[in-house]
């Protein structure tokens, strides 16, 4: 078997392990991957429009607008004025920012517990080569 083929069958056969485990630690919180990704966003960008964070999430802007929906109904994100009355801009809302904190340290002690034995340089070079990788499926 080819190197890339071993690559990408090992990224296949992480990611849907590490998604289930993701979405168990969010349920702690009464959250789903999707809504963690926009606070995610949100708390590292300040605010968005729909637009900006479905091409983020690489989904359609109804599906956003759907997260988006439900997560104003929760009261962690909140419509912030932009320039243009057509755009839907959004920012964490106080009791976002706080979920956000409390979620972080949940998903932290996650990431640290499936990152032990790999070093901090081996890390920044699996995000160089991810990003290299996502860039060339995005061309």
């Amino acid at each position: 078997m080819k190197t890339s083929q071993k690559f990408f069958h090992q990224l296949l056969m992480m990611y849907r392990p590490f998604e289930n485990r993701l979405n168990v630690h969010l349920a702690e919180h009464q959250l789903y991957r999707a809504q963690w990704t926009i606070l995610y966003y949100l708390a590292n960008n300040e605010s968005a429009t729909l637009v900006e964070l479905s091409h983020y999430m690489s989904v359609e802007k109804p599906t956003v607008t759907r997260t988006i929906n439900r997560l104003e109904e929760l009261g962690l994100v909140e419509h912030v004025p932009g320039k243009d009355k057509r755009e839907k801009r959004m920012q964490l809302s106080a009791s976002g920012q706080e979920v956000y904190k409390d979620v972080r340290v949940t998903i932290d002690q996650y990431e640290q517990e499936i990152l032990e034995g790999i070093t901090e340089q081996e890390q920044i070079e699996a995000i160089r080569i991810m990003g290299e990788i996502r860039n060339n499926i995005t061309k």
